[in-house]
């Protein structure tokens, strides 16, 4: 199982509409508004190393209103 993190920054006003749709996206286990830097912080749980990039680079940054990700994999 890989566990990683994905940091979303969204356009102003999206963030409520972006985490619904994050959440959505099969892999993501939750997602949550913070404060700081970025937006949103998704936890996404699969199989491998390539289904992170494809959650992270292909279905989060496709997501309009999503201006950023920067993307986390845990080590532990």
């Amino acid at each position: 199982m890989v566990v990683a993190y994905v940091m979303v920054k969204a356009h102003t006003g999206d963030a409520d509409r972006l985490k619904n749709e994050i959440e959505a996206i099969d892999g993501v286990v939750e997602a949550h508004i913070v404060a700081g830097d970025v937006d949103l912080i998704a936890k996404v749980e699969v199989d491998s190393p390539g289904e992170v990039k494809d959650i992270a680079a292909t279905r989060i940054q496709e997501i309009d209103g999503v201006e950023d990700t920067q993307t986390y994999i845990a080590m532990d």
